[in-house]
Formats: C-alpha cells, sequence, structure tokens
C-alpha cells in the first residue's frame, strides 16, 4: 500500500487517511474493532517495520495518519485479555457490568487504574513509536452511557443514581490531556453519537477534551434526505437545515463512513434515487454539499469512484469500474473538488466559527434549493454556494449577494466533464435590488441535482452597510 496507495491520496488531493483498527485481531469480519493485541501491528499486512515504512511514505507526501482505536471494548477469546491472569484483570468482576451484549465482547474496568494506565500507554505508543497523527476514538457514547445498548435490567447505575459512566468520562478527560501534553498537535477525534455537551472543549472548561467529533446527526439526516425521490425532498427540507442549528457547537467532522455502506444499507451511489444519470447527479450534489458545509470532511473508500456494491472485506474494491466512463467522471469530479477545497480558505479557515457562515435562503423548500455563504479570515471575502436537490433547471432564478459586482462560477458538477448535463453560467453582474435581506441580488441558472459555487470580482460595498449592520 505504500508504493500505490499513497500516491493515490496525494493525487486526489485527500489531507489524511483514516486506517480502520491496524491492531491484531482474530476475526476479519469484525474489521478490527475486537481486538487481542493492542500492542501488536496486525500481521496480516507485514510486519512492524513496514509499518513504520507506510506511515514515513504518507508524510512524505504530505499526507496525515490517523488510526481507529478502540477503548471501550475487547473480545472474548482466551488468547486476549480475558481474565488476563486468571483473573478479571481488565474487565470488571461484576458480570453485569464487564458483560457487552450488544457486541459480544468484554467492557474496560475504567475504574482500574492499571486498566487507564494500559489504555492510555497503549494510545501514547501509537503515536510514540509509529508517529500517527491522531485517534479516532471508537463507541465514546458507549463509554458515555451505562445503558448504551442495553435492556432494563442489563446495567447498574453510578454512584449517584445516574445513567453517566463516571469512570470513563474520567479516563477518557485524562487520556487527552496526556495526549496532548505530549503531543500538542494530535487530533484526538470522538465517536460519539449523542447530544453529550462539550465533546470538543478543553477539559479545564468542563469538556471532554477532544479537538474533533463525528457529526452523526449530520450524517443520518443527509443520508435519510438523498435516499428520497426528489419529489419528496420539499417535505423533509428541516433535514438540509437543521445541522446548522448546531454546526457549531463542537469541532465536527462530516464522516460518510464504512458503516454506511455494509449491512444491506447499500453503497453510496446506490442510496440515490433516479435512473442511472441521476444517481451520479444526486452523488455529486451531495459531496458538493458536503464540502461547503461547515466541518472537516471524511469519506472512505469506494465512494469516490462510485462503488455500486457493498463495502466487503473480503475483497477488494471495484476498481474495473474506472473502465467505465461515469465512474470515472465522478472520480475526476472529486479529485476537482478535493483540490478546490484546498486552495479555497473561505471553505474551512472559519470551520468551527459562526461568521465563517451566512445564510441567503434557506428556506426555499418549494424548490429544493439551499443558498449559503463561507466565509474565512477577510471579512470581504466569500464564497456563494447554491444546491439545487430537485432534477429541474432553474432560470432565472435570483438570489441576494452583499455587493455589487460581478459574480463567475467557480465550481459546476453539472459540468459535462464530470457527467453532468453541462448548464452553466456565464458572468452575472449584480443588480441594485434588494433580495433575501442582502443589499443586491444576481440572476443565475440553477442546473439539475447540482451544487454550484460563485465568486465575486471587482466588488463594491454598500457604503451603508457598516451603519445598517
Amino acid at each position: 500500500m505504500a508504493d500505490q496507495l499513497i500516491d493515490y491520496v496525494a493525487d486526489m488531493g485527500y489531507t489524511h487517511v483514516e486506517l480502520l483498527p491496524v491492531m491484531e485481531h482474530p476475526y476479519d469480519a469484525s474489521w478490527g474493532y475486537q481486538v487481542t493485541g493492542y500492542y501488536s501491528v496486525n500481521s496480516r499486512y507485514g510486519t512492524p517495520h513496514d509499518f513504520m515504512y507506510f506511515v514515513d511514505r504518507c508524510h512524505q507526501r504530505g499526507i496525515g495518519v490517523i488510526l481507529d482505536w478502540v477503548p471501550a471494548h475487547f473480545c472474548k477469546d482466551s488468547h486476549g485479555l480475558r481474565n488476563f491472569d486468571g483473573t478479571t484483570l481488565y474487565e470488571s468482576p461484576d458480570p453485569l457490568q464487564a458483560e457487552n451484549w450488544q457486541w459480544g465482547t468484554l467492557n474496560f474496568d475504567f475504574a482500574k487504574p492499571e486498566v487507564v494506565s494500559f489504555l492510555i500507554s497503549n494510545a501514547l505508543y501509537w503515536l510514540d513509536v509509529f508517529h500517527i497523527d491522531g485517534l479516532r476514538v471508537d463507541a465514546v457514547a458507549f463509554m458515555l452511557y451505562l445503558d448504551y445498548g442495553r435492556q432494563e435490567g442489563q446495567w447498574v447505575p453510578n454512584q449517584y443514581g445516574g445513567k453517566e459512566n463516571l469512570a470513563a468520562i474520567a479516563f477518557m478527560k485524562k487520556l487527552n490531556e496526556v495526549i496532548f501534553q505530549h503531543f500538542p498537535a494530535a487530533l484526538m477525534i470522538a465517536e460519539e453519537s449523542t447530544a453529550w455537551p462539550a465533546v470538543t472543549k478543553p477539559t479545564y472548561l468542563g469538556g471532554l477534551g477532544y479537538n474533533y467529533k463525528w457529526n452523526m446527526g449530520w450524517m443520518n439526516d443527509l443520508l435519510r434526505y438523498m435516499q428520497m425521490d426528489p419529489v419528496h425532498r420539499k417535505w423533509h427540507h428541516h433535514l438540509l437545515t437543521f445541522s446548522f442549528m448546531y454546526a457549531f457547537s463542537e469541532n465536527y467532522i462530516l464522516p460518510l463512513s464504512h458503516d454506511e455502506v455494509v449491512h444491506g444499507k447499500r453503497s453510496l451511489l446506490n442510496k440515490m434515487p433516479g435512473d442511472y444519470w441521476q444517481k451520479f447527479a444526486n452523488l455529486r450534489l451531495l459531496y458538493g454539499y458536503m464540502i461547503a458545509h461547515p466541518g472537516k470532511k471524511l469519506l472512505f473508500m469506494g465512494g469516490e469512484f462510485g462503488q455500486f456494491i457493498e463495502w466487503n472485506e473480503d475483497q477488494s474494491l471495484d476498481w474495473h469500474l474506472l473502465d467505465y466512463e461515469m465512474h470515472q467522471k465522478l472520480k475526476d469530479y472529486v479529485k476537482a473538488l478535493n483540490h478546490f477545497y484546498r486552495a479555497e480558505r473561505n471553505l474551512w479557515e472559519l470551520d468551527h466559527e459562526e461568521r465563517g457562515f451566512q445564510w441567503i435562503d434557506p428556506h426555499d423548500y418549494s424548490q429544493s434549493i439551499v443558498t449559503f455563504m463561507r466565509k474565512g479570515q477577510d471579512p470581504e471575502d466569500f464564497l456563494i454556494i447554491v444546491c439545487n436537490f430537485a432534477p429541474v433547471v432553474r432560470e432565472g432564478y435570483r438570489i441576494g449577494v452583499p455587493c455589487l459586482g460581478e459574480y463567475f462560477e467557480v465550481f459546476n458538477s453539472d459540468l459535462r466533464i464530470y457527467g453532468g448535463s453541462g448548464q452553466v453560467n456565464s458572468l452575472a453582474v449584480a443588480q441594485d435590488t434588494p433580495w433575501h435581506n442582502q443589499p443586491f441580488s444576481v440572476e443565475m441558472k440553477v442546473p439539475p441535482l447540482a451544487v454550484v459555487y460563485l465568486k465575486a470580482i471587482n466588488k463594491k460595498w454598500d457604503k451603508n452597510r457598516n451603519e445598517r449592520d
């Protein structure tokens, strides 16, 4: 992989790779999430030095490496941690607390200092010895709540009668404090699927101390929306707009992960409704909207070229699909989108601050269109994003803009080179017609099932805008 994958990742414009757990595990179908050897690199793929070589090659190409890490539970195989010294060393002696019925595993006992030491030392080991850039901590929600995934009678309340796992909370806070003490630039990412507050706030402010959290709410809402026939989408417009209500409450990553393309959920491309052309158009739209939405981005392998079947750990991705025109064009689209994203500071510079985002119109549910701005540190620089979730071209569509000037199309998912219908915009001159609570407006063509990004040149600002603001 070091000699093949990394060049591909760099060429595609990605900044990081995230690996499913590389720790030793006995069962292939667990994908590494049921670990036996926490300090052992999976021998299926080579030696520890081979893995070091892989990480080093990533860094030479400017690619960061994130590892999925599983501190919540471990598998029951006798050659693992279960009854390690003949006693319940890593798990609780109480079967009700030790047993993980959801996954058929055992839970770590975070009340034991030696278990906390083992796990934090393990996290440091991967960062120190292998130069990993960050850890995505698996199943954080499961650790936070004593009753998570359990039926009545399968859990024991904490000392105050609540469902919070106080020992696990203390463990995670200490984990992040120690990691950032030794590796201040590390990425500590929580896979946390509930509304637990302050996951990405520092521990001294009462937070858990992570610096990123997966936005599972955004993912679930968006995929539910995108799977609908476009004729029904206008009645579920809130699934597009609700995520902006909480987008800045945490430092979010927008994940389209392995969990969404397995177990009968279908691949991303195959989730999309419509005929063959519409499936690709919908997926290009989804990716374009995702790139423009506040938060960092994660896309599972195969999504970039439109894998049609679900991911299967027993076989390679369907690289042969690149012999087909639409799959190759989708790959070209994702590559162009990634490189555009990296070059456009407005899309990431203020990702976690409200001043980096502004609605133009979130209310056009009848036409399934949303329009908003992304901004960077320069208050007079902005990018306008127009997303059309209906398979209809909108001619003469008027949107409000903050200043006079000429607005040109810098990115369009409907270009023919990406497999689109070729509905493009020529230069549009802003008019002195207030619209969408903006002092000026432009008319444009909105292509079907597509996203368009607009930039302004020769900008002229309203002299009274500061007084009005």
